[in-house]
């Protein structure tokens, strides 16, 4: 990069709506830090239930202390400033799924005050609240999953609608008085996958003064495991013409340093069943070239640029998107 593209990268809060990389790799959080990536939304349950997720916080309050130089623990906007200003990593707790509360609302509560900001409604699958986007049927928001909006609403938690069904997602979206966001996900018609968005949802989403995060996950652009930075440019490009600059951000879904292993348990039905045959996936699963691990999140800012993106515009897809949808729903 030339000094202008590190200079803007440098000062952009950069802010990743999605990392599920393995959090006991130290190379994962070197990454992060070489990367200058001032704050993720890192997951840290998909199918767990209340124990595990609980004994997830217990892990992550372990290694802030251990890591406690380079990374922090967000539970606010201005922790997100504070983590800027001291060159660390803040880490947004975020759920993929909603299972850990199981049947008792009252856990929202509890895990809010433990400090997950982010919650996913559904993963791929039906559970007790609405339906994934790979269930044959969606019935939209079960009763218990309308007052976990609610809940989450009042509670300030953003609503991650990333993996939901397309009729538990509008229902999601209709019923939120807060802005809700895609954490991780492109627009269907940029790329078919079930996976992916549809404009009606992505329309009401921006609507509603919410963001989504374009995400780098090669199944999800459209040239697969071939895919490059300029594929994912192409994704970015595709939503801001979708719903305009000030509602998208970026999900990258890193997987970095994850095993073949974990990946069959997270494709999983229910983190249960597994499939007869091997996912179809590399051995090793890697981002697109340029922007394989958070250590390369810079050469957004020359891509964009390429494409004829102003400063302005590139700090916002970078973090400031991200910040200013935070801030309104986190009601700080």
């Amino acid at each position: 990069m030339d000094n202008n593209h590190d200079d803007l990268y440098d000062e952009s809060i950069v802010i990743d709506g999605l990392n599920v990389s393995n959090w006991e790799s130290s190379s994962v959080f070197d990454s992060l830090n070489k990367g200058k990536v001032t704050a993720i939304n890192a997951t840290i349950a998909v199918w767990e239930h209340y124990p595990d997720a609980m004994d997830n916080i217990s892990k992550w309050l372990h290694r802030f202390r251990d890591r406690s130089e380079t990374v922090t623990q967000v539970k606010s906007v201005k922790d997100i400033i504070e983590a800027k200003q001291n060159n660390k990593t803040g880490v947004i707790f975020g759920w993929q799924n909603a299972t850990p509360i199981e049947n008792d609302l009252d856990r929202l509560e509890l895990f809010h005050e433990l400090g997950v900001k982010i919650i996913q409604v559904t993963y791929n699958e039906r559970n007790l609240l609405g339906n994934g986007c790979w269930e044959n049927r969606d019935d939209g928001l079960s009763n218990f999953g309308r007052d976990a909006i609610r809940e989450m609403n009042r509670l300030g938690i953003l609503i991650d609608l990333s993996h939901v069904g397309d009729k538990t997602t509008i229902d999601s979206i209709s019923l939120s008085d807060q802005p809700v966001a895609c954490t991780h996900a492109n627009a269907r018609s940029f790329f078919d996958s079930r996976r992916n968005k549809t404009d009606d949802a992505l329309k009401l989403i921006a609507e509603k003064g919410g963001v989504v995060g374009a995400t780098a996950w090669p199944p999800f652009l459209r040239r697969g495991w071939e895919s490059t930075i300029v594929d994912f440019g192409d994704a970015i490009e595709d939503m801001v013409e979708r719903i305009g600059i000030d509602h998208v951000g970026i999900g990258t879904d890193y997987t970095q340093e994850q095993s073949s292993s974990w990946f069959d348990v997270l494709m999983s039905q229910q983190g249960t069943k597994f499939s007869e045959r091997r996912l179809e996936y590399p051995d090793l699963p890697k981002h697109p070239k340029g922007i394989e691990t958070p250590d390369k999140l810079s050469n957004i800012t020359v891509e964009l640029s390429k494409r004829g993106y102003n400063s302005q515009d590139i700090s916002k897809i970078l973090g400031g998107n991200w910040l200013r949808l935070l801030g309104e729903v986190w009601q700080d």
